[in-house]
């Protein structure tokens, strides 16, 4: 596995621009579907790689 940065919520929300209150609602409700983060214990982190995934399977159309 390669070595890879842990962003807090506070940072992936900032790189997804949406709140940390929909980033944990997400995870909580599951609605809408959010991007895979990691637990350790009660922290929270996200793999930067896993949240361009998310946006990459969110993209509607095509760019010219």
């Amino acid at each position: 596995m390669k070595s890879e940065a842990l962003l807090t919520e506070k940072d992936a929300a900032k790189y997804l621009c949406v709140s940390r209150v929909t980033l944990a609602r997400s995870r909580c409700y599951g609605k809408p579907e959010g991007p895979p983060y990691v637990r350790l214990g009660r922290t929270i982190r996200y793999l930067v790689d896993d949240l361009q995934r998310f946006v990459e399977t969110r993209r509607v159309g095509e760019s010219a």
